[in-house]
């Protein structure tokens, strides 16, 4: 028989409920029955080390010599900092997201080490910019575009998606924000409707080590769009949290609310400015081909130049959802292929004369 590790019980609970895991699941990844994760949990019996290692590098991703330690560990959680969230949303997340912000929160501390708690950008747009979130999404699209030095005729020169996403986290870096990019998806899950699947990216708030966050998974325009909705929370001194289901914003109220949907419109305006856009809109009709060049151009996703005429009124939140699931379902986010609607396969909406919205 296998020699069993004295371990601390507690610790085990605690390592498994701050990921949010079942005794059923952890049971099932090591290919053990509940009641034996049940008993090593109250401490009547305990895990082999082969096991232990397969529980504290593989499912919760610790530190083997923790789960020795006399005492539970204090760690302040750090889905908490997302003050913008309601309490069902922090609820619902799952282990993988958990996991890679405690991640990114390493990151923070080894960053912090690394530089002796000094940020080596020389400008940090965190120290020199800040914003109320009653601020005109347009005045601050505007202004932070100015601060980092690229201009619209610049970001539309680039080669393809691929080239602006580089270029842009080059620009977020020189000045004073870390981006690193991961999975989102569980080890061994590729399903695009998982939860998992479901989240963007994230950032972590700090005045001297701001992270981003992004899923890799994503196509190269969403994670561009994730990179500034993720860069409007750090502006408004908040973690921040880029999903596909945003429904729960209608749980929102007084500047939490404000500060979640100013953080898509700016993402938005950034990078399609209303201006430009509105000026290449006028008198055409909106059509799948023309959606795809207008992400090209501007090297976005289509689900962005929708939801720029969602922002303005001209898409129904229906007709967005209804688009943006075609897109995703159809591999059209990055703009290539077409999404037939309606008899002629061809038009989405036709934008009238006087700038309104008509069904096709």
């Amino acid at each position: 028989m296998k020699e069993q590790i004295p371990v601390n019980p507690d610790v085990l609970r605690w390592a498994r409920e701050t990921l949010r895991l079942s005794q059923e699941e952890v049971a099932q990844r090591m290919n053990k029955k509940i009641s034996d994760i049940e008993a090593w949990e109250r401490g009547e019996a305990s895990p082999t080390y082969i096991q232990l290692e397969s529980l504290a590098y593989e499912i919760y991703k610790r530190p083997i010599a923790l789960f020795f330690f006399p005492d539970v560990p204090e760690e302040e959680a750090v889905e908490r900092t997302f003050r913008t969230l309601p309490e069902q949303e922090l609820q619902r997340m799952p282990s993988r997201i958990l996991y890679l912000l405690r991640r990114a929160r390493v990151f923070q501390l080894n960053l912090a080490e690394l530089y002796d708690s000094v940020n080596p950008a020389s400008r940090q747009i965190l120290r020199d910019l800040e914003f109320a979130p009653s601020v005109a999404v347009t005045e601050m699209a505007q202004q932070v575009r100015s601060y980092l030095g690229i201009d619209l005729a610049q970001q539309q020169s680039w080669d393809d998606a691929d080239d602006a996403l580089k270029r842009w986290r080059e620009v977020l870096e020189d000045h004073g924000v870390f981006v690193f990019k991961d999975s989102f998806n569980s080890p061994g899950k590729k399903n695009e409707d998982s939860v998992e699947s479901t989240f963007s990216g994230f950032c972590l708030y700090d005045t001297g080590f701001p992270v981003i966050y992004v899923n890799n998974n994503k196509a190269k325009n969403r994670q561009i769009f994730t990179l500034f909705h993720e860069l409007a929370h750090l502006l408004m001194h908040t973690g921040g949290v880029d999903t596909r289901q945003d429904d729960y914003i209608e749980y929102l109220t007084g500047n939490s609310r404000r500060i979640e949907i100013l953080c898509n419109q700016f993402a938005a305006e950034f990078l399609v400015p209303s201006g430009d856009f509105r000026a290449r809109l006028a008198g055409k009709p909106i059509h799948d081909r023309a959606v795809g060049e207008w992400a090209e151009l501007y090297g976005v996703s289509r689900e962005t130049i929708l939801r720029r005429l969602f922002d303005w009124g001209r898409v129904s939140q229906q007709e967005y959802e209804e688009k943006t699931r075609q897109f995703a379902r159809r591999g059209t986010t990055n703009g290539h292929s077409s999404v037939k609607v309606g008899v002629s396969g061809a038009s989405v909406l036709t934008v009238g004369p006087a700038g309104t919205a008509a069904r096709c």
